[in-house]
């Protein structure tokens, strides 16, 4: 069996004294800019080394509250923390991969290869950074994850090289360095769909994560094997794209529209379809509203999965471009928000004063409607926030309406 790390690891290059221990402990909520400050008050501190991980801590305790109350994790400088996946995507991602054996191509600072690794008898972290495998060296037998085996190595060259495995997970880099989105598979680095092939000959399954920016239509285009999608949101905000990959072809892909609660009290949103009943699908537009309203969660309006939801759940549609829903009972298990209508009108002053009354602020979505939020708020002279929702749409007449609600 191999050792839990390479050799040149054993004594990681990284140290950090037990002054400096000692001073991250005692001051791990404080404000890291007001420390910095403060330098020359602790001479026997290594405040650059402090301070980057007093700043891991406190997006760890957020991101990866299993992590928070172990001491002894190193944490990366801030760009590394930014990019990684937080406890509650890397939770989902072990789900859906299992086998005896795991390589992690691109390593990074290590918490999807720590939540997918746990499912598995050996694992690989493969990471061309020095100083991100010197940390994932030190943190995985914190974490009881002996069985993990850092290399220093660029992920492609090492996959060229690798004996198979089970199962092969990668997050390819965007490569548009000035802040651009990136939208197709071969803006990323390393170019999955030019390593397809051998990705396939070297594992059973492969995992890719992609960025939620990335367009899922071209990426079914560009790969040939994919056999799942999963798309990945956490309280209703988009976080990832996944692609499972398999030798075997399949006639349908099945996506995955998934909405993952960060706060014990929601429940997980799981919406699956295909492509193909997405356009079969029977959809009811209407020219009036019910009683209740319905915004389809985050990963669900990525996937565009419109008329398969008004298929699946007894609602109607507002109008072919209006991704909102309609219906005179309340479905509770559908996917997304729901609302109650307290009134409706259109932008006439009159009817506008009739329903908004003297309402000074509230929640504002426009959904296929001319007029940005801005402009809208603007002419209705309303401020951000309160326990009032206002939807701007159009309904399937043409006709354009303000909805007023509150949550259901």
């Amino acid at each position: 069996t191999s050792p839990p790390y390479n050799a040149e690891y054993k004594q990681p290059m990284m140290q950090i004294s037990p002054e400096t221990q000692l001073f991250i402990r005692e001051h791990q909520t404080d404000d890291v800019r007001a420390l910095a400050l403060q330098a020359r008050k602790y001479p026997n501190v290594d405040m650059p080394t402090a301070i980057t991980q007093i700043a891991g801590r406190q997006v760890a305790a957020e991101k990866i509250p299993s992590w928070r109350d172990t001491d002894d994790i190193w944490y990366p400088k801030h760009l590394s923390l930014e990019q990684c996946s937080s406890e509650v995507t890397a939770s989902y991602k072990a789900t859906l991969l299992k086998g005896n054996s795991l390589t992690d191509l691109t390593g990074g600072f290590g918490i999807d290869c720590a939540f997918l690794a746990a499912k598995f008898k050996s694992a690989i972290y493969v990471e061309r950074q020095q100083e991100l495998c010197e940390i994932a060296a030190h943190n995985f037998p914190i974490l009881n994850l002996n069985h993990i085996n850092v290399k220093n190595e660029d992920g492609v060259s090492y996959l060229q090289a690798m004996s198979p495995v089970d199962c092969i997970f990668l997050d390819p880099a965007r490569r548009n360095e000035h802040g651009g989105k990136t939208v197709a598979i071969s803006d990323c680095e390393p170019d999955v769909a030019e390593l397809e092939e051998l990705l396939l000959n070297k594992a059973e399954q492969v995992m890719v994560k992609l960025s939620p920016m990335l367009d899922l239509s071209l990426a079914l285009k560009e790969l040939q094997h994919v056999q799942e999608v999963h798309i990945i949101s956490a309280n209703n905000e988009c976080k990832e794209l996944l692609l499972i990959l398999g030798q075997a072809s399949v006639e349908e892909i099945s996506i995955h529209c998934v909405n993952l609660p960060t706060k014990g009290t929601q429940e997980e949103q799981h919406f699956v379809f295909t492509r193909e009943q997405e356009q079969c699908s029977e959809c009811n537009y209407t020219n009036a509203l019910e009683n209740y309203l319905y915004e389809p969660n985050a990963s669900l309006l990525k996937a565009g999965a419109f008329r398969s939801i008004a298929s699946a759940f007894p609602v109607k549609k507002l109008h072919p471009n209006s991704h909102l829903y309609t219906s005179d009972v309340l479905v509770e298990s559908f996917p997304g928000r729901a609302f109650h209508i307290i009134s409706q009108c259109s932008l006439n002053k009159k009817e506008l004063k009739e329903s908004l009354g003297d309402l000074k602020k509230a929640n504002i979505t426009v959904r296929n409607f001319p007029a940005t939020v801005a402009e809208l708020r603007k002419r209705i002279k309303l401020s951000e926030g309160g326990d009032t929702y206002l939807f701007a749409s159009t309904l399937n007449n043409g006709q354009k309406v303000l909805i007023r609600c509150e949550k259901a």
